[in-house]
């Protein structure tokens, strides 16, 4: 996806399923030249500046109704939360309604397993995501693999992935538990020898094997967010503000490079 800070365009293909995926643009903050990260353990306690940085100020437009700003991602007692609200959006975020976070890694990150224990928000319109992103922004074409919670249903998490720009890979695992009622881990393993594997709480939950289509192959950020869908209700139900804020939390983040 091509993105510039004055005006940012989606135009994602919608699958026979009518799903779409969270894609992130860039923001000032962000290197030019991304390095490819080594293994990690973030307990997020706090921002870790030389690992990370916050959207603000800009929309990714299309489905996503809302702006990113910098203060809706948030630290405290061992937690990152990514607040959803109408606050305003610096710089207008397109006219966008409502207000929110997303948390992005400075450096791109190849192979390995990507780790994060999270609680997700209950409802409908939302998602709640941990997910792995690149594109033109970094001088490469568009892969991605997600791990997404749709809050009309947070029983159910959605896997999917992106190749040079084509998805439509996506799977629905009932979890056997709400994502919603607290923290969860969720996992996803990344090889090089053709695979792609989720876990949920250590359990191996669905592969993919590049039998549906080529499997990513490029270093990728590793992501955060949460956001509620316009024009999608098809997928994402319909999204309605409750009164108060939305909030998705974070307790960790790791990543093991194979």
């Amino acid at each position: 996806m091509l993105w510039s800070r004055s005006r940012i365009v989606v135009a994602l293909a919608l699958t026979t399923l009518g799903v779409v995926t969270a894609v992130a643009a860039p923001v000032s903050s962000a290197p030019a030249q991304a390095a490819i990260g080594g293994s990690f353990v973030d307990n997020l306690d706090g921002f870790a500046t030389g690992r990370w940085h916050k959207a603000d100020g800009w929309s990714n437009g299309g489905m996503f109704n809302v702006g990113w700003r910098a203060d809706h991602v948030w630290f405290n007692g061992g937690v990152m939360g990514t607040n959803l609200d109408t606050a305003s959006c610096p710089g207008g975020c397109s006219g966008k309604p409502y207000a929110s976070g997303e948390y992005r890694t400075n450096d791109l990150f190849s192979y390995g397993r990507f780790e994060t224990r999270m609680q997700a928000v209950k409802r409908s319109g939302t998602v709640t995501s941990f997910f792995t992103y690149t594109g033109p922004s970094d001088g490469q074409p568009w892969d991605e693999i997600d791990v997404e919670i749709l809050g009309k249903n947070t029983t159910q998490m959605q896997t999917n992935y992106f190749t040079n720009g084509v998805g439509g890979h996506e799977t629905i695992i009932n979890l056997g538990f709400d994502a919603a009622a607290g923290y969860h881990d969720y996992a996803i393993e990344w090889w090089n020898q053709g695979t792609i594997n989720w876990f949920v709480d250590g359990r191996l939950v669905h592969q993919e094997n590049g039998s549906r289509g080529p499997l990513p192959t490029r270093p990728q950020r590793i992501m955060m967010n949460l956001w509620p869908g316009t024009g999608v209700d098809s997928w994402l139900g319909p999204f309605s503000y409750p009164g108060t804020p939305l909030t998705a939390r974070y307790d960790s983040v790791r990543y093991t490079r194979y």
